[in-house]
């Protein structure tokens, strides 16, 4: 088996090296982040396997403080005649008494790099290039081990990239990556990756090894999530409550509830999924408040925020409709036409629809969601794949919101053909009694609606 490859994390106090750990390792709960200076105050290490076998190991180092107290102490270690190499004169200082008291805190951190195969130097790049930087990438280099400047915060405005650049250059730093904690790109790690087997050609194998396997988990977290928002869809879709004139408005409010219930489990498990708690989560115009959607799902407010038609389905207004979805397009039966079914022996043409149609004969109505709410339930559930992705799990903002680039088919148009079909299908939601959720139909379906998806 491999030795895993060890990367110290190294940098200036504050400058998101926990963040850039709580990321790669999509921990939110790795280390401690904050604004305050000096939260790490010792080492702090992680472990990225494949398979059972560990590949990489990360540690957190307390940030670098007195970097230029520090370089002058080290340039006095050489004693008369002599001209110490840099690995040799850190190896002096971590061995005397200043390691342990004065720069205890610097010591930690050449200690852990001593003993790494290289160095990731995480960079704010908001920040002005000052001579301090300069200074601890001197003491950084006395190590004798591969540096990777990774520049932070680059999604910000204020960023000075250019500027760290070439600074980066004059000292001889010419490989970088760009990687932003809070707002990774979704190629963000592959390149860091990259550029890191640059610098340790033998850990190449073990480097593209990680990068396949995390490509191969945001595919397979995309295909699950999607799947989350067509069970969702095809459930609330044959979703469906029967109810006498006198009963209508109380079953109303009990359908409405169940698809609000529904759709919260969806938010719950797509957080889950993408490893965010419930305290990740907001939105502006639909505030997501505590991991819940603030705004009534059912509110034609809400529907006109996103550019959903209220359409004319049962449950959307406050009466009950008196019609029964067909398999054949939706049509609607009277009660003479299906008086005449009845006597002329025709049920096979409504074959599960026995129960039903007796409810309808006893003048009950049935109530099924509106087009306009299923159009609603997909684009929120969009909007918050989308966040998702693009989410780091450093990020201290609650998760925002926007609708996804590709809604219009969402707003208008008619729907995908399996929420068409699923109105038919009461069995086909968990929401309703005696559930058939294993029905090869249902399973058909939703494979159906992840095509649109």
């Amino acid at each position: 088996m491999t030795r895993p490859l060890s990367l110290a994390v190294v940098g200036h106090t504050n400058v998101g090296k926990t963040s850039l750990l709580r990321t790669l390792t999509r921990d939110v709960g790795f280390g401690e982040v904050s604004h305050r200076p000096s939260t790490t105050r010792h080492v702090e290490g992680a472990r990225l396997s494949v398979d059972g076998e560990a590949l990489l190991e990360l540690y957190d180092t307390p940030g670098l403080e007195d970097a230029i107290a520090l370089l002058d102490y080290l340039e006095r270690l050489d004693l008369p005649g002599e001209r110490l190499d840099g690995p040799a004169r850190t190896e002096r200082f971590l061995q005397g008494s200043e390691a342990r008291q004065r720069f205890e805190q610097e010591a930690k951190v050449l200690r852990q790099l001593m003993a790494s195969d290289a160095g990731l130097y995480v960079i704010d790049a908001r920040e002005p290039v000052l001579a301090k930087y300069r200074d601890e990438l001197q003491v950084l280099a006395g190590c004798g081990k591969p540096l990777l400047p990774v520049l932070n915060f680059v999604s910000a405005a204020e960023h000075r990239e250019p500027q760290w650049r070439e600074a980066l250059a004059r000292l001889g730093l010419h490989a970088l990556v760009r990687f932003d904690s809070v707002a990774p790109p979704e190629d963000g790690e592959q390149r860091l990756y990259e550029s890191l087997a640059l610098l340790l050609e033998h850990a190449r194998p073990q480097l593209q090894r990680l990068i396949d396997d995390q490509a191969a988990q945001r595919r397979a977290r995309l295909a699950s999530a999607q799947r989350l928002i067509a069970e969702l869809l095809v459930d609330c879709a044959a979703c469906r409550r029967s109810a006498t004139n006198e009963e209508a408005s109380a079953a109303v409010e009990a359908l409405r509830q169940a698809i609000r219930q529904r759709e919260q489990r969806c938010v719950e498990a797509l957080l889950a999924l993408y490893a965010f708690g419930l305290q990740d989560a907001s939105a502006g115009d639909l505030p997501l408040s505590e991991g819940r959607w603030g705004d009534d799902l059912f509110n034609p407010e809400t529907l006109k925020q996103l550019g959903v038609k209220l359409g004319g389905g049962m449950a959307a207004g406050a009466a009950a409709g008196a019609g029964i979805d067909l398999l054949v397009g939706g049509l609607t039966l009277g009660l003479a036409t299906l008086a005449g079914a009845l006597a002329g022996g025709a049920l096979q043409t409504a074959r599960g629809y026995g129960g039903r149609l007796l409810g309808k004969l006893k003048g009950q109505r049935e109530l099924t969601v509106d087009d306009g709410v299923l159009r609603l339930l997909a684009l929120r559930q969009q909007q918050l794949l989308v966040a998702l992705q693009a989410r780091g799990h450093a990020a201290l903002q609650r998760i925002e919101v926007s609708l996804p680039q590709e809604q219009s088919r969402w707003q208008e148009g008619k729907l995908p053909e399996a929420l068409s079909k699923a109105r038919a299908h009461p069995p086909w939601s968990s929401l309703n009694p005696r559930p058939r959720l294993s029905d090869s139909e249902r399973l058909e379906a939703v494979e159906d609606l992840l095509a649109v998806l």
